[in-house]
């Protein structure tokens, strides 16, 4: 067995709540609440209700909530359920140095059994950092082929840690959970992001049910190669995989508390120009450019980004794939929250003639900022001649330039109103943020609608 696999698997089985620093453990919390939140506000779509339907037959009984459906399953039906729910608002938060998800990955296999196990908000904590660390690491230590989603990839790893650390998981088995799990990873496509392939809202699920399923493989005497970590990240679904990366700090950084959040209702590479556009309408007279004033709008921006470039989206997943849409539907609704991204807004006329007058390039300057940075420069040119522009380097939301507590807790609560009431949502934030405080998960989850 490799000497960083040892470190690895040593480390996440020796770590325990007591040893995370308190600023690690109050990230974990809004963590949870976001991810909580996304994953209910998610489940109301109507791929997510119909998919919930087939699978939970009316009746059937299970430990593990389907979370804002108001009803139980098994776990790993659960899991699969949540995890895909958690994507379709593209809301859910990430991490950019792993350039991946972890949360939405890992979040739902932990619910799933920590429900079912009748475990602690301390476990759960626990085991969503090192679960988050792990599947993090693996994104910083490989480089996943252009053509693969991040999701569905690493996030099973990570979800399987998880498993692993509240199943009690001795040092072997860890070892073993994770090269099981390495192979389970899942032949994602990026293509079905950018062509509104709304199969992409599954790989997350997939992530965690497949995390869940290599635990019980373990438990029925499945086995995996010595170092299917090395292998699957290092020569299958990446070229290269840097050991040191997995090793590095660890146990003193931890990524977690690297993460970002998110408020725009899209994907993160379309933010730094949205975060330019809005540098630029703070400047204009009541913030607002009307869309007949605007000549030509050039958002020049990193590679990643750079492919989100339909100015056409055929659905609500494609349009918060593109640059083009992202940019007119801010401009003309003064944000670019989830009603902006829905069929109603894909559909508007005055939108759809926008985006058509937003380009995007690369520009390799930028590119070679990544991953610390992910930089966007907008150009709006005006019909009077006039040109207006703004760049942004970071993101909104990202660990260099938070949201605060509050800004966080806004888009919780402007997730959850609609669906549970203001009342019910602020008794499930506190028992949140008093996760720490809680014997058994299924205290909180009982008090879910």
């Amino acid at each position: 067995m490799s000497d960083y696999l040892d470190q690895v698997v040593r480390f996440i089985c020796q770590c325990r709540y007591e040893d995370l620093p308190q600023s690690v453990i109050e990230r974990s919390k809004q963590v949870v609440a976001d991810t909580l939140a996304v994953i209910v506000a998610g489940a109301q779509e109507e791929e997510v209700k119909k998919l919930t339907a087939i699978l939970v037959k009316s009746g059937a009984a299970g430990a593990s909530s389907i979370i804002g459906a108001g009803v139980r399953s098994e776990a790993l039906k659960a899991s699969l359920i949540n995890g895909t729910a958690g994507t379709f608002l593209e809301l859910d938060e990430g991490n950019q140095f792993g350039r991946g998800h972890a949360a939405i990955q890992v979040v739902p296999a932990i619910f799933a059994v920590t429900e079912e196990a009748h475990l602690s908000g301390r476990d759960l904590i626990t085991a969503l950092v090192l679960g988050y660390e792990i599947g993090i690491r693996i994104g910083i230590a490989c480089k996943l082929r252009m053509s693969m989603h991040p999701h569905g990839s690493w996030g099973t790893v990570g979800a399987a840690v998880s498993v692993g650390k509240l199943m009690g998981y001795k040092e072997a088995e860890m070892r073993e959970i994770i090269s099981v799990s390495a192979s389970m990873s899942t032949a994602t496509n990026r293509r079905t992001m950018l062509e509104g392939g709304t199969v992409r809202n599954l790989y997350s699920g997939l992530s965690s049910h497949n995390g869940l399923l290599a635990h019980y493989l373990i438990r029925s005497g499945f086995t995996g190669e010595q170092d299917g970590l090395k292998t699957v990240f290092g020569s299958v679904v990446s070229e290269s995989f840097d050991e040191g990366q997995m090793t590095e700090q660890l146990g003193r950084r931890y990524e977690i508390a690297r993460n970002y959040f998110k408020r725009h209702a899209c994907c993160r590479y379309n933010h730094s120009a949205i975060d330019a556009v809005n540098t630029i309408l703070a400047q204009v007279p009541n913030g607002r450019i009307r869309p007949e004033e605007i000549a030509s709008v050039e958002v020049t921006t990193y590679s990643l980004a750079a492919q989100l470039n339909s100015q056409c989206p055929r659905n609500m997943l494609a349009a918060k794939f593109s640059i083009p849409f992202a940019v007119a539907t801010r401009i003309i609704n003064g944000h670019a929250g989830v009603d902006c991204f829905r069929p109603a807004a894909v559909e508007d006329p005055a939108i759809r003639a926008l985006a058509l007058k937003v380009t995007v390039a690369e520009d390799p300057s930028l590119t070679a900022m990544m991953p610390e940075k992910r930089p966007s420069r907008v150009r709006i040119a005006l019909t009077n001649g006039k040109v207006l522009t703004a760049e942004a380097f970071i993101n909104k939301g990202d660990t260099e330039d938070p949201y605060t507590v509050e800004e966080m807790k806004e888009k919780y609560f402007e997730l959850l109103d609609p669906i549970w009431g203001r009342a019910k949502a602020e008794e499930l934030y506190g028992q949140v943020m008093d996760l720490d405080k809680v014997s058994d998960f299924n205290q909180l989850t009982a008090r879910m609608p």
